[in-house]
């Protein structure tokens, strides 16, 4: 999440969402983690627990459809959506 504030008005503030799906590393993920653990499996080798509940954490986190927050400006009645985050700093 990234607040960003507007020079035409001041003290007023815009929200932009944080798009991971559009980061390389999150494409990169994305498209050769599932080839990568069936490799592994074929290998009869496997990640501990903890790696894969990061890669999968790391594939939701900031993602609206795994969950969000809608947000409203009391004044002004505008929304936003907030997507949740893991929190989590594996990558």
């Amino acid at each position: 999440m990234s607040i960003v504030k507007d020079a035409r008005r001041e003290g007023t503030v815009k929200y932009e969402r944080h798009k991971p799906e559009q980061t390389l590393l999150y494409q990169i993920i994305e498209k050769y983690y599932p080839q990568f653990l069936s490799h592994m499996g074929q290998q009869d080798k496997d990640f501990p627990k903890y790696v894969r509940s990061e890669f999968e954490a790391y594939l939701k986190c900031g993602r609206l459809e795994y969950g969000f927050l809608r947000v409203r400006c009391e004044d002004c009645h505008h929304e936003h959506l907030v997507a949740f985050s893991c929190k989590r700093r594996g990558f």
